[in-house]
């Protein structure tokens, strides 16, 4: 194959994967990974320098935005059951997460300096990760 005329990546592992960046964006892949199940979250993200594209490949995902006071302490969680094919524009700077089922593949656009320097984090506790476990249930019953 010539590679100056076309590149093609795949990732079939379990988590995330950077699949091309390229001047100033990046398209990974997310697979169901177990740290991601409802019951096991452990933070919310958000990136200071990046929209985030996500687009359902396969399987189930659910998407969670935090809306966040003054301290970083979340308010109120909304939350979206992915279609296939769809773009779902997570914007700057809100806190999000996400939790796949065991055969969930996304596809993820985002800016390629992304990473945990300009993604701040939420710890959560288990009254949160209780709601995003109430959620899970009632979006995938």
């Amino acid at each position: 194959m010539n590679t100056h005329l076309l590149e093609m990546s795949e990732y079939d592992e379990v988590g995330y994967s950077p699949l091309i960046d390229f001047q100033s964006w990046r398209v990974a892949i997310l697979n169901y990974i177990d740290e991601l199940d409802a019951d096991k979250i452990d933070n919310f993200q958000s990136h200071n320098e990046t929209d985030e594209v996500f687009v359902l490949l396969s399987g189930k995902c659910i998407l969670f935005c935090a809306e966040v006071d003054g301290d970083n302490n979340i308010i109120n969680i909304a939350s979206w059951d992915m279609l296939p094919n769809k773009t779902y524009n997570i914007k700057r700077g809100v806190y999000h997460t996400h939790t796949l089922s065991d055969d969930g593949k996304v596809l993820i656009v985002e800016n390629s300096d992304t990473s945990d320097c300009n993604s701040p984090k939420i710890i959560i506790d288990g009254t949160i990760r209780d709601k995003l476990v109430k959620l899970t249930s009632a979006l995938w019953v």
